[in-house]
C-alpha cells in the first residue's frame, strides 16, 4: 500500500512538471538544458520533466512604470523636479529576457538620462510650455533604445514639474503682476472706447442739431418770403382794383393822381420791405412831381412881384 502511494505521488509530480497551463496575455520562456527552447503561448503546454524548465513568465499587457522624481538643471541654472510615467509593451519576450538583465531598470535609467539631456537644453519657462515636445522626444528616444530589448514604448507623460519654492513665489508674483497689467489695459481700453463712443454721440447730436436748425431757418425764411409775396400780391390786387374802378369812372387826371397816391400810402403802411408799383402809378407820380415844381415856381414868382403882400 505504501508503495502505491509513493508511485501516485511520483506520477502527480511528473504531471505537474510536464503539463503547464499558460494564461491569456502571458507567455512562458522555456529552456531545455539551460538553453532557450521556445516561447509557450496561452493554453496547454507539455514540457519534458527535469529537462525543460520555465525560465520566466512574461506579460504581454500594456505596462506602466513610474520614474522616480528627478532633479534636473535647466539651461538657465534652475533646478526643477520632474515626475514621469512610461507606458510600454513587450513585443519579443525572448529578447526582453535574454538581451537585458532587468528591462524595467533599463527603461528607468534610460528615461532619467534622456530627461536630463532634453530638459537641460531648455529654459525654465520653456519646460512648462513644452510638455508635449518633451513627451514626444522622450518617447522616440526610448522606443529606439528599447527596440533591441524586444520592447515598444507607446507613450511617455510628464506628470509634474516642480520648481523650487522661491522660484514658485517669484512666478506667482509675476503672474499676479501680469494679471493686474492686463486688467489695467482692459480697463483703459474700455474707458477709451467709452470716451470715443460718447464723443461720436455728441458729434452726431451736434450735426443733427445743426441740420435741424438749418432746416428750421430755411423753412422759416421760406414761410416769411411766401407771406411777403402774398401780402404784396394782395396789395397789388387792391391797387389794381382801385385803378380799374377809377378808370371805369372816366376821372380826370388830377383825381387819378390823388387816388394813386392814396393807394401807395396804404401800401407803404404794410410790413413788406418791397413795394410793387404799377406802371400807371409811376406816370402819376411823375405828373405830381411836375405839378409840385410848377406850384413852387408860382409861389416864388408871386413873392418877387409883390414882396409886401405877406
Amino acid at each position: 500500500m505504501g508503495f502505491l502511494l509513493v508511485i501516485f505521488i511520483i506520477i502527480v509530480i511528473l504531471a505537474l512538471k510536464t503539463i503547464k497551463v499558460v494564461r491569456q496575455s502571458e507567455v512562458y520562456i522555456i529552456e531545455r538544458l539551460g538553453r532557450f527552447h521556445k516561447v509557450a503561448e496561452a493554453g496547454l503546454t507539455i514540457i519534458v520533466p527535469f529537462i525543460d524548465t520555465v525560465r520566466s513568465v512574461v506579460s504581454l499587457k500594456q505596462q506602466t512604470m513610474d520614474i522616480p522624481p528627478q532633479g534636473v538643471i535647466t539651461s538657465d541654472n534652475v533646478t526643477i523636479t520632474i515626475d514621469t510615467v512610461v507606458f510600454y509593451k513587450i513585443t519579443d519576450p525572448a529578447k526582453a529576457v535574454y538581451e537585458i538583465q532587468s528591462l524595467k531598470k533599463g527603461i528607468e535609467y534610460l528615461a532619467i538620462t534622456t530627461i536630463r539631456d532634453i530638459v537641460g537644453k531648455m529654459e525654465l519657462d520653456q519646460t512648462f510650455s513644452s510638455r508635449d515636445i518633451i513627451n514626444d522626444k522622450l518617447r522616440v528616444i526610448l522606443d529606439e533604445a528599447t527596440d533591441a530589448w524586444g520592447c515598444k514604448v507607446d507613450r511617455v507623460e510628464i506628470k509634474d514639474i516642480t520648481p523650487p519654492a522661491d522660484i514658485r513665489d517669484a512666478m506667482e508674483k509675476q503672474m499676479n503682476a501680469e494679471r493686474n497689467k492686463r486688467a489695467l489695459i482692459l480697463e483703459a481700453e474700455g474707458e477709451r472706447q467709452s470716451a470715443i463712443t460718447l464723443a461720436e454721440g455728441r458729434k452726431e447730436a451736434a450735426i443733427l442739431d445743426a441740420e435741424a436748425d438749418r432746416e428750421a431757418k430755411i423753412r422759416r425764411a421760406t414761410g416769411e418770403a411766401e407771406a411777403i409775396k402774398q401780402v404784396a400780391d394782395a396789395k397789388a390786387r387792391e391797387i389794381q382794383m382801385v385803378y380799374d374802378a377809377i378808370k371805369s369812372a372816366n376821372p380826370d387826371e388830377k383825381l387819378v393822381q390823388i387816388k394813386s397816391l392814396e393807394a401807395l400810402q396804404e401800401v407803404a403802411k404794410g410790413e413788406a420791405n418791397k413795394i410793387f408799383i404799377p406802371f400807371e402809378a409811376t406816370a402819376a407820380l411823375s405828373s405830381l412831381g411836375a405839378v409840385k415844381d410848377v406850384m413852387t415856381d408860382g409861389r416864388k414868382h408871386k413873392k418877387v412881384n409883390n414882396p409886401f403882400e405877406e
